[in-house]
C-alpha cells in the first residue's frame, strides 16, 4: 500500500485525543471510522454528535462514524491511527492485527512505555507483528492539548517515521491551516520525549502543589529535560529531538499547562491526596503515572542516572513525602551542567 492516496482511515480508540484527531481528518474530507470500546460513549456519538465522556464541549462532524468492532473500523482503510492507553495497547493490538489492511502505515499517538517489556508502543507493533516492517510505523507526537486542537487554536506537532517519504504522506494527511505537522526519522526520540515528558510534568505539578514557585517549575523542566535526553542517547535517540516539538515543547506545556493531567496528579498529591484516590478520579489516563515505573528500570538498564524521575517513584509508589523528595534532589552531590 505504500505510496497509495490516503482517503480512509481508522482510529483505534475514542478519548479525547482519538475523537480530535478523527474530527479534524474527517472535517479535511477523509472518510473516518472511530472504532469506540465504550458503549455509552458509542451512543453519545452516534446519536448526539458529542462525545460527552471525553470532549464534551465539541460538537463532532455528522460524517464521522463510530464504530464497535475492529473490521468495521479497518476494512479498506488506507492508514490506522492508534490512540489507545499504553497499558492497553498491546491487548487491543492483539485483538485487531488480523483486520489490519495489508501495508497501510500504522500512526501510534499513544505516549508512553509498557511496564512488563520496557518497549516503546512501535516496539509494541513490531514484537506483535513481527513481519511489520519500521518504514510502515509512525508516531505522532508535540505539544498539543486535545482541547485546544479540537477549537482548532494554532498547534505544531511531529510526524516520526524511519521513511521519509512515509513520513511526509503522513504529514500532508494531517495538516491543517492550524496544526502544523513537521516531520522526523527518529521515531525512538519522539517517542521517549512522548512518555517521559509525562513523569516530569507530575514533578511540576508537586511543585506548583506546594507553592515552590516559577524559579523550582524552570528547573524541573530544564534539568528533567536533561534526564530525559540523557536516557534517550543512551538507546540511540538522536540529541536534537529533545530541543524539538517533541521533546522541551511538549515538556513546557506538560508542565506549565492546566489541562494536563499529568500536572493534575501532582498538585493533587502536594493536597495531601492518595494515588489510589486521585487515578480512581479521573476518566482520562494520566501516562505518566505508569511511564514513571518503566523509565525507572529503563534508567537502570542503560546505567542512566534519572534523579527526578527517582523522586517521583519515591512519592508515588513508596508514598514519600514530596518535600522531602524535593530536598534529596537539591542536595544530591553537586556537579557540572553538561555532565
Amino acid at each position: 500500500m505504500e505510496g497509495t492516496q490516503i482517503s480512509s482511515i481508522g482510529v483505534i480508540g475514542a478519548g479525547a485525543w482519538g475523537t480530535t484527531l478523527a474530527n479534524l481528518l474527517v472535517e479535511k474530507g477523509y472518510r473516518v471510522s472511530l472504532w469506540v470500546r465504550e458503549e455509552e460513549v458509542f451512543n453519545q456519538i452516534k446519536e448526539k454528535g458529542i462525545n460527552e465522556t471525553f470532549l464534551p464541549e465539541t460538537r463532532l462532524h455528522p460524517q464521522l462514524e463510530p464504530v464497535r468492532t475492529f473490521p468495521e473500523a479497518l476494512r479498506g482503510k488506507d492508514l490506522v491511527l492508534m490512540v489507545v492507553p499504553s497499558h492497553v495497547f498491546r491487548d487491543v493490538f492483539m485483538e485487531l492485527k488480523s483486520h489490519l489492511p495489508k501495508g497501510a502505515p500504522i500512526v501510534t499517538a499513544t505516549k508512553g512505555i509498557e511496564n512488563e517489556t520496557l518497549m516503546t508502543m512501535s516496539q509494541v507493533i513490531r514484537s506483535v507483528l513481527p513481519a511489520c516492517s519500521e518504514g510502515r510505523l509512525a508516531c505522532l507526537a508535540g505539544p498539543s492539548f486535545a482541547k485546544e486542537v479540537s477549537m482548532k487554536r494554532p498547534t505544531a506537532v511531529t510526524i516520526a517515521c524511519k521513511d521519509v517519504k512515509q513520513a511526509e504522506r503522513i504529514q500532508h494527511t494531517f495538516y491543517t491551516e492550524f496544526f502544523r505537522v513537521y516531520t522526523t526519522n527518529d521515531l525512538m526520540g519522539v517517542e521517549l520525549c512522548g512518555a517521559l515528558k509525562n513523569v516530569i510534568a507530575i514533578a511540576a505539578g508537586v511543585a506548583d502543589g506546594l507553592s515552590f514557585g516559577h524559579n523550582a517549575r524552570a528547573a524541573l523542566i530544564t534539568r528533567g529535560l536533561a534526564e530525559i535526553a540523557r536516557l534517550g542517547v543512551s538507546m540511540g535517540a538522536n540529541p536534537l529531538t529533545f530541543a524539538g516539538l517533541a521533546g522541551l515543547g511538549d515538556l513546557v506545556l506538560t508542565c506549565t499547562g492546566d489541562l494536563s493531567r499529568n500536572r493534575t496528579v501532582g498538585l493533587k498529591i502536594a493536597q495531601g491526596m492518595d494515588l489510589e484516590e486521585i487515578v480512581a478520579g479521573m476518566k482520562t489516563v494520566a501516562e505518566g503515572v505508569k511511564t514513571c515505573a518503566s523509565a525507572i528500570q529503563l534508567g537502570e538498564k542503560m546505567g542512566v542516572e534519572l534523579p527526578i524521575t527517582s523522586q517521583v517513584y519515591e512519592v508515588l509508589y513508596r508514598s514519600k513525602d514530596p518535600r522531602e523528595a524535593l530536598r534529596d534532589v537539591m542536595t544530591r552531590d553537586l556537579k557540572a551542567e553538561l555532565d
